[in-house]
Formats: C-alpha cells, sequence, structure tokens
C-alpha cells in the first residue's frame, strides 16, 4: 500500500496575481506557515518550480525534483496574468477557460497534465509493493489533475476545483487503484 499526500505548493505573487506559469520565488510568510504542518514520508517528491521545492525544504523535507510533476505548459502565455490576457484576447481567452480540452498557443491541454501525473502514479505505484508513504509538493494545478485522475472524472471538472496554497490532500493506493483517502 502507498500513502500519497499531495501539498499545494506556498503562496507566490503569480498565484496571488492569477499569473500563468513562471517560476517565481514563493512568499516567506507563506513558507513560515508550511513550516508548520507536520508531514513523515519514505519518500518525497516535488514539482521542479522552485515554490514546489522551497515548500518541501520548509516542511523539512529533502525532496527529489521530479519533472513530471510540473505546472501546466502554457506556452505564449507563461508569465502573463490572467487579467491582462483576458483584455488582450478576450475571445480566445474565454474559449480556454470554458474548455478544457483547448490548449493556450504553444502550450498543454488539461488532458496532457492529466496524462503526464497518470504516467508518474502509475510509476510511483510500480516501484515498491511494500507499505510506505509519500509526499508529493506541487504546484495547485497539479493537485487539480492528479484528483481528477483518481476521481476518474472529465477534465470539465478541473473548473470546480479550487486549490490553495498549503492545501493537502490524501490518497491510498490499494491493489492498483487508486483513491481519495479521508481522514
Amino acid at each position: 500500500m502507498i500513502a500519497l499526500t499531495l501539498v499545494a505548493h506556498a503562496l507566490t505573487p503569480a498565484l496571488r496575481g492569477l499569473v500563468l506559469g513562471g517560476d517565481v520565488e514563493p512568499d516567506l510568510a507563506s513558507l513560515e506557515a508550511a513550516g508548520e504542518l507536520k508531514l513523515q514520508a519514505d519518500a518525497v517528491y516535488a514539482g521542479p518550480e522552485q515554490a514546489a521545492v522551497r515548500t518541501a525544504e520548509a516542511l523539512g523535507l529533502a525532496p527529489a525534483v521530479e519533472p513530471a510533476l510540473r505546472d501546466r505548459e502554457y506556452g505564449e502565455w507563461a508569465g502573463r496574468g490572467l487579467e491582462e490576457l483576458l483584455a488582450a484576447e478576450p475571445g480566445r481567452v474565454a474559449a480556454w477557460l470554458e474548455r478544457p480540452h483547448t490548449a493556450t498557443p504553444g502550450g498543454e491541454t488539461e488532458n496532457d497534465v492529466l496524462t503526464r501525473v497518470a504516467d508518474w502514479l502509475g510509476d510511483l505505484a510500480q516501484e515498491s509493493e511494500e507499505r510506505r508513504t509519500v509526499v508529493a509538493v506541487v504546484h495547485p494545478a497539479v493537485v487539480r489533475a492528479i484528483v481528477l485522475y483518481v476521481l476518474d472524472a472529465p477534465a470539465e471538472s478541473l473548473r470546480h476545483m479550487d486549490v490553495r496554497p498549503l492545501a493537502t490532500v490524501d490518497l491510498s493506493l490499494h491493489e492498483g487503484s487508486w483513491s481519495l483517502a479521508f481522514h
């Protein structure tokens, strides 16, 4: 059995400003709050973003950086604020927000992210058959994607899920099947 705890990384100026993508430092106050979470694990992973790695370190954990756990790729829109994009390209942005199967120019669709995290979960499940605990510190978008995958929910469900910085979600793997684990 594997017990997997997902942790959304600390708040960043990009999250606060609804900026798509980017790799920015997390807020110091949010990192301090992360230190209050008490997590232990046999294995720790983090997405490659500074905020994910720094949050894991603030938790007192030494993560292995896992590229498959990176934030969604936003292509040409990376680093741009949602309000700015809505003003400049309202039709394209509205279509992207309403249809998660649509990619940003040069970016990934939500299905691309779901496939990527599903592959990672599959690899994690095959790593060992012994009981262990795993922590993964990732961008909130990756938490959403993993939960959608585990629930076998359509990508359209993404807009009904809000994952805040430092939120945790527990999952468990039993006999090859992932499920949400409520405590």
